[in-house]
């Protein structure tokens, strides 16, 4: 074949269909959603039926999913890792050794650091961080005496990196600061003991996390949507 028919024969060949790769990688996207949702009422069904087995099978798939749900959406990296940070923590905190419960708050912050490195600098409601303000000097008050000497700072500096990053959540709108919100209200139940004395605790906890966590994540990937589009 000469030259001059390899290039007409290239040029006659089919060009590559993006719509296509798209049409699937929405498929995908679909998939782990709907499984993620499938992670969710397993875990959430077996902390109401007592089910611990399954609670400790489901819990460990929520972050994963979300995360590679997200990723098949174009998440930003610090998205991906605020949640497999999450995901650390959440499997940490499965067992009860006082090292375990350090480093899954350790894992948490970290994934608090992503956000607010996400959220970047944009403008958030004054009035917004003056109540997230009085809500943190409260908890911690409150806190304080019950806590032994060797957590009160690392509690303390966990409680003020997820303040801050409930406050910010909201520089990218009412969904992400919705999130926001939730992740603290989730913390607090657990640390103020409070969600003892609601009917099935364990469930509200595990709902407002996932809850945040899913809203997090739909609030950034809104926002960035939002920005290539204005940048198109």
């Amino acid at each position: 074949m000469s030259a001059r028919t390899a290039g007409a024969a290239a040029a006659a060949a089919p060009a590559p269909r993006p719509a296509a790769a798209g049409t699937l990688s929405r498929a995908l996207s679909r998939v782990l959603l709907a499984a993620f949702a499938l992670a969710v009422a397993v875990d959430l069904g077996s902390l109401l039926a007592g089910a611990e087995l399954g609670h400790r099978i489901a819990k460990p798939l929520l972050m994963p999913l979300l995360a590679a749900y997200a990723a098949t959406r174009g998440a930003p990296k610090l998205l991906l890792g605020a949640l497999l940070l999450g995901w650390g923590g959440d499997v940490l905190l499965l067992g009860d050794a006082d090292w375990a419960f350090l480093v899954g708050m350790g894992s948490f912050a970290a994934g608090h650091v992503c956000y607010l490195a996400l959220f970047g600098r944009r403008p958030a409601s004054v009035p917004l961080g003056i109540a997230y303000a009085a809500a943190l000097l409260g908890t911690v008050v409150l806190l304080w005496p019950d806590l032994p000497a060797g957590l009160r700072i690392p509690v303390t500096g966990y409680s003020l990196l997820l303040a801050a990053m409930a406050y910010r959540s909201g520089s990218l709108g009412l969904t992400a600061g919705a999130g926001g919100a939730l992740f603290l209200l989730s913390d607090t139940l657990i640390a103020t003991g409070w969600w003892s004395q609601l009917p099935a605790p364990a469930v509200w906890v595990m709902a407002t996390y996932i809850a945040a966590q899913y809203l997090l994540t739909a609030g950034v990937l809104t926002q960035a949507y939002g920005e290539r589009s204005t940048a198109d």
